[in-house]
């Protein structure tokens, strides 16, 4: 069975937009194509971790401990998307990526989220792929694909369709140097996917048809990244 790993924005998962129809829709989804695939999921922080990262920052808290507030949240949001599969994943997330490994010997989906500071969820997801030889990484995120700006700044910003990934590097940029960035992919993730060639599918999460098609390889609206 193919391996597959979903990097699951935290502004996707709960952004206080009817969130709990939205977990049964989308625990629905994973379940039905846990059946065709193995399924790795890596959840994000989202709007709740960037509100302990910048209200911390206000108070003069440092990156590392920061990061870890971040950390905190995103296994909070793990816990819940477990739930919502009632009994189909892990209860608690995996803490390294051996661990999430083993648990895919049990489990039909498994869940992991932060692992230690200055890891984003998209470097996570990128190192799981490698660790577990998945086939490809499906990066949910709140808009439907990479654009050549933001489309939510920009009305006439142009969804990429296909992107190579020495493309996806130049677009990402060096690093990031604090807790919580915002960026269209982690830098180091980016280097990561395009070492190992894993094909790159970004997506809007709340579309769960692009989503489940981009899960099992077919096509789908949003960006391919792919040498």
């Amino acid at each position: 069975m193919e391996k597959v790993v979903v990097s699951l924005g935290g502004s996707v998962l709960v952004p206080a937009d009817d969130d709990a129809r939205y977990l049964r829709d989308l625990a629905a989804l994973f379940r039905d194509v846990s059946t065709r695939v193995k399924l790795f999921v890596v959840t994000g922080g989202g709007r709740i971790a960037r509100y302990y990262i910048e209200t911390g920052r206000a108070l003069g808290i440092g990156e590392r401990t920061l990061d870890e507030f971040g950390i905190a949240v995103t296994r909070l949001n793990a816990r819940l998307l477990a739930a919502a599969l009632n009994g189909r994943a892990n209860r608690e997330p995996a803490r390294t990526y051996a661990e999430a490994a083993a648990l895919g010997r049990r489990h039909a989906i498994v869940i992991m989220a932060g692992t230690r500071p200055g890891h984003t969820t998209d470097r996570v997801s990128a190192s799981l792929a490698r660790f577990v030889h998945a086939v490809r990484i499906v990066n949910a995120t709140s808009v439907a694909g990479v654009y050549t700006t933001d489309p939510r700044k920009d009305p006439t910003a142009r969804l990429l369709e296909r992107m190579t990934f020495r493309e996806l590097i130049d677009l990402a940029g060096k690093r990031h140097i604090v807790a919580g960035p915002s960026i269209v992919f982690d830098p180091v993730a980016a280097r990561v996917v395009a070492r190992d060639r894993t094909p790159l599918s970004v997506v809007a999460g709340r579309d769960l048809k692009a989503l489940r098609s981009a899960i099992l390889g077919d096509p789908f609206r949003g960006t391919f990244v792919v040498d």
